[in-house]
């Protein structure tokens, strides 16, 4: 099947497409190999967010034949409420296509939103200072993933690493040794219950929010299929005590969600398992372990969190945020028909 062509740039030959499903390598070899590429912008996630039931748009930008960027674009239709166009760690774009790549991809924005009736295009882009090319977009009021995470460079010796923690952390792991907490890594699918039951324990305990099982479980076998993803888990003395979901995309390992028990806390389960995901990304040749949700600010919700993760040493690193990009055509055409049901409601 030949990509469609949507859109043409001013430069020579530059194009935007739609990618089929024979795109697929190419979109995540492409993606991968860029250091702010993220996992929410693979065709795996894409394909989970289609069993989610999102409406999936994938476009990439080609140079000729060569991909220089892209986005994939994510709908899901609220009735009688503003809906937006969203696109997680995205775009991708390669340096010297970020302008002319923003111009097309701003014009496919406009163009889906007319066809879908969103009111604007929120992105968040993996890039830590706000390029010209997005003067015309806002900051969101909500974020789509955290800004704000810790990275720890897994270059490294295992040793150097451990050096590098400090030195609660380090204690932290030699109770995990010293108890004898073991940890393991699968593909399993009969491993999902095991996992969601710690997550909702935590959920229960902490009082956040939590995605319900089914979540999870069409999660974890499309990330599972694409070989994107493992559960680990901390046991001790044959009792579960900790679980995690570990993503792999490009060079990075991303912890991106978690539960514990909440018993036996003396034999520190869940240091054990974060140093084992490490060990186990570093093992996979990935360069960076990800903590995924972390910030400085001892008044925000991740502060708790953040103070444990802080203990296994890492950089802080901090990116735009999320964007909106109004639409304002289908803007004005949704004030319109909100007032004219609100009316509706009064008479």
């Amino acid at each position: 099947m030949m990509n469609k062509i949507i859109n043409t740039s001013p430069n020579i030959g530059l194009k935007i497409k739609t990618l089929h499903p024979e795109d697929r390598d190419l979109w995540d070899r492409f993606g991968q190999a860029l250091p702010t590429a993220a996992f929410m912008q693979s065709w795996a996630w894409s394909d989970f967010k289609a069993l989610e039931g999102y409406q999936v748009f994938r476009y990439g930008i080609f140079d000729r034949h060569q991909l220089v960027g892209g986005c994939l674009f994510y709908f899901y239709p609220h009735h009688g409420k503003a809906n937006l166009l969203i696109s997680p760690g995205g775009p991708i774009l390669t340096a010297d296509y970020l302008e002319t790549g923003m111009k097309l991809l701003i014009q496919q924005a406009e163009i889906l939103g007319k066809e879908l009736g969103a009111i604007a295009w929120r992105i968040e882009p993996q890039w830590q200072h706000k390029p010209d090319c997005l003067s015309a977009f806002v900051k969101a009021p909500v974020e789509l993933s955290p800004s704000e995470t810790l990275l720890i460079d897994l270059q490294p010796s295992e040793a150097q690493i451990l050096q590098s923690m400090k030195q609660k952390g380090r204690y932290n792991l030699r109770l995990s040794w010293r108890a004898g907490v073991t940890v393991e890594f699968t593909t399993d699918s009969q491993a999902i219950p095991k996992f969601y039951e710690l997550f909702w324990e935590t959920v229960k305990q902490q009082e956040f929010f939590g995605e319900p099982y089914g979540f999870f479980i069409n999660l974890c076998q499309t990330l599972f299929a694409a070989k994107m993803a493992e559960i680990g888990f901390a046991r001790w003395q044959g009792k579960l005590l900790a679980a995690m979901i570990l993503v792999y995309w490009g060079d990075r390992a991303t912890y991106l969600y978690g539960g514990r028990s909440f018993a036996y806390p003396q034999v520190r389960a869940p240091s054990a398992l974060h140093w084992g995901a490490i060990q186990r990304a570093k093992q996979r040749g990935c360069k960076i372990y990800d903590f995924y949700g972390f910030t400085r600010d001892p008044d925000h919700n991740y502060a708790k969190f953040s103070q444990f993760k802080s203990q296994f040493g890492g950089i802080p690193y901090t990116t735009i945020g999320a964007g909106d990009y109004f639409l304002y055509d289908q803007l004005a055409d949704t004030l319109i028909n909100l007032l004219q049901n609100l009316g509706g409601d009064r008479r």
